[in-house]
């Protein structure tokens, strides 16, 4: 059983009231800093507050944590009063926070998310691959779970396609919110579902949000027709059944697809601007 005799505390200047040095630590240790020797910020802080002869104000700010617990509270004031403080280190857990001096703005991975997925296209009388390259969209339907395959999908979320058994057929990214059939529009403000080249079934179930297609707009970065697919069997590459999977632990299959495409790295392509991608979607 993990210790939980760990608490987190907090040096205050007596002279503002304002907070200079977070730690965590057990029994004595909030007292040793006054100890110590040396010519860093910290000391330096407190020599001047001895000066004025006033001792720093200490205070046990949360108590009673186990280690890991500690060091995440240590972390989140520390991140929270950076201009303040004293502290050399930035706490253990500051991977898990947004960088300094970025909340006017939003941030890939903790305002919004960009993926990288696997995308089963499917090619059959409900969707077609040809029609996802020519019209620019990815779609699945028919039942609950293939709709939620599709509307998982974000704008900016980059996504590769692949067709089954032939393989992989095109990167592309999601330029806008996934739509139901009836719904989807194209750039030029038509629908989908009325041009007459596309999938003779694409318009099964429009009045069941949950049984009808649904599609997500798509620009394609690189694509390849169905016949010229890029697959090499008993390989280990990735072809899942889902419509939808995450690639992220799939290094082997993501490194198959950068050099088949000409991509030098997929997931560079998440961290374009969500802005273009908004403006890009409503044009």
């Amino acid at each position: 059983m993990p210790r939980n005799d760990y608490y987190v505390y907090v040096y205050i200047d007596p002279r503002d009231y304002q907070p200079f040095y977070y730690g965590k630590g057990r029994g004595s240790r909030k007292q040793a800093h006054l100890f110590e020797n040396g010519k860093g910020d910290k000391r330096k802080r407190i020599r001047a507050i001895k000066a004025a002869g006033l001792p720093p104000t200490i205070r046990v700010l949360a108590r009673d944590l186990t280690e890991e617990q500690a060091l995440f509270v240590e972390t989140t004031l520390i991140w929270q009063f950076r201009n303040l403080l004293t502290n050399k280190a930035s706490g253990t857990f500051i991977n898990k926070f947004r960088p300094p001096h970025t909340l006017y703005k939003e941030i890939v991975g903790f305002d919004y998310h960009h993926r990288l997925w696997y995308f089963n296209v499917g090619d059959g009388s409900h969707r077609r691959w040809k029609d996802n390259v020519k019209y620019g969209y990815v779609g699945a339907g028919q039942k609950a779970i293939f709709r939620d395959a599709v509307e998982g999908l974000s704008p900016g979320d980059v996504i590769a396609a692949y067709l089954k058994r032939r393989g992989y057929v095109g990167i592309g990214k999601i330029t806008g919110e996934p739509r139901p059939a009836r719904e989807f529009r194209l750039k030029d403000g038509t629908l989908l579902i009325d041009k007459k080249d596309v999938a003779p079934k694409i318009k099964d179930n429009l009045h069941s949000l949950d049984d009808c297609e649904w599609m997500a707009p798509v620009k394609w970065i690189k694509t390849v027709p169905a016949e010229k697919a890029y697959f090499e069997k008993k390989s280990g590459l990735f072809a899942s059944r889902s419509v939808r999977a995450s690639l992220a632990q799939q290094p082997d299959t993501v490194k198959f697809i950068e050099r088949k495409f000409g991509i030098p790295d997929l997931f560079k392509l998440t961290d374009a601007d969500r802005a273009d991608l908004a403006s890009a979607s409503r044009n």
